[in-house]
């Protein structure tokens, strides 16, 4: 019935996070104007039994290079007597008060440790670990506010790693480096228009997932991936192939640091071949080359750029097997199951940073626009939806992508 507005400020942070997040903390008392009026001065009630305080919590994420805030959590409650100590002062998030340990945070972590088999060295580290983690959680949440698909965001493996630490040791950013990119042969166009759908793990085109470990190798896999189902579809036999190979013997790469899909392919041909995951088993690590001629067990004449043109990239991939492609992988880190559709600004192209397998594509009725993730695998939607926004029920064409991150990540059931 009545205005209410800021009787007091308690709090004020900023912190950068693909933008500038601030969180802001007030006490928001009821004034003597009522909702209807217009007045310019609207004084708050004399009679304390009158006055009626809340403190309230307002994070803001503004997006200054789109000319854009969006305010995605308010949430208040009745003041008690001991609050913050006022503040006005500008910090920095990383400087904030200690954690607040509580009993839902621990045993949300512990759980965390039992799932993926957690040690840490230390009390010390356990305890950065710890502060990782519900920053993570927050992280996390802001993702699930944004989105808009159905995906679910929370924790994953990777809860417990800082971003510039899941970025430097599993992601590649030698992908967004243009001037890096060698020029290849373009590919011939396909011989007849795509079907309406298309997915090779239903025809035994692509192995299993597999898991590049705390490397950033994720080229080597998209890779092989790709001769994988060449081989097979040259010869009817599916093969799981070395990673290791690639990460020990590519001098034109830089092994778990990094590299290209298109230097990759030039060293195959120049070693003859690649050997089986059994004879050059993977370890994560770069090692001496220990490459043998004679153990190779696929091999590759040449390798070519396809089209942009989506439409020729669905009906090459049908009609030739998977595709190594990459792609921007953020929001992934907390990604678990669902239909995921981040905001476009956070798909920038300049940012690509991770290589992955295209397996195929198809359509799916949804109510937005989105980016579906399965167990190891990743469905994306072509650049010819996500600009759109109306909510409704329609068929929407999606990427179907093999993932290198182990089948302990995303759904662990393959959706019908």
């Amino acid at each position: 019935m009545h205005l209410r507005k800021t009787s007091r400020l308690l709090s004020a942070t900023k912190q950068l996070v693909k933008g500038i997040r601030y969180s802001i903390t007030v006490e928001l008392s009821n004034t003597q104007c009522k909702k209807s009026t217009r007045l310019r001065t609207c004084d708050f009630y004399p009679e304390l039994h009158k006055l009626k305080t809340e403190v309230c919590v307002f994070e803001v994420w503004d997006i200054p290079w789109q000319e854009a805030s969006t305010q995605f959590k308010q949430k208040c409650q009745p003041k008690v007597e001991s609050q913050l100590k006022e503040t006005n002062k500008v910090v920095d998030a990383s400087a904030s008060q200690p954690l607040q340990e509580s009993v839902e945070l621990l045993g949300q972590f512990k759980e965390f440790m039992v799932t993926y088999n957690k040690v840490y060295s230390s009390q010390e580290e356990a305890d950065h670990r710890l502060r990782v983690f519900h920053e993570n959680l927050k992280t996390s949440e802001k993702l699930q506010s944004l989105d808009q698909g159905s995906a679910e965001y929370g924790v994953t493996k990777f809860s417990d790693l800082t971003e510039e630490e899941f970025r430097s040791t599993y992601l590649n950013p030698l992908l967004s480096q243009w001037t890096l990119h060698r020029p290849m042969k373009p590919a011939p166009r396909a011989r007849g228009p795509a079907p309406s759908s298309w997915d090779w793990r239903d025809h035994g085109a692509v192995s299993s997932v597999k898991n590049q470990g705390m490397c950033g190798s994720c080229w080597a896999f998209s890779v092989t991936g790709n001769i994988e189902g060449q081989w097979f579809l040259k010869n009817g036999t599916l093969l799981s192939l070395s990673e290791q190979e690639l990460v020990d013997c590519d001098g034109l790469d830089q092994a778990c640091r990094g590299g290209l899909p298109a230097n990759a392919y030039e060293s195959i041909e120049k070693l003859g071949g690649l050997e089986t995951e059994t004879d050059y088993s993977y370890t994560g690590k770069k090692q001496t080359c220990d490459f043998t001629t004679m153990k190779v067990a696929a091999y590759i004449n040449s390798s070519v750029e396809l089209s942009k043109d989506e439409h020729e990239i669905a009906a090459w991939l049908a009609e030739n097997g998977p595709i190594s492609v990459a792609l921007n992988a953020f929001a992934m880190q907390f990604y678990r199951k669902g239909v995921s559709h981040p905001l476009k600004i956070f798909c920038n192209p300049w940012m690509i940073d991770h290589a992955v397998l295209m397996v195929g594509y198809g359509e799916r009725k949804c109510f937005l626009h989105v980016v579906l993730f399965i167990l190891g695998f990743i469905r994306l939607v072509p650049d010819s939806c996500i600009n759109a926004s109306v909510l409704s029920v329609k068929s929407i064409p999606f990427w179907a992508i093999k993932n290198s991150w182990g089948e302990d990540y995303g759904e662990q059931v393959r959706q019908p």
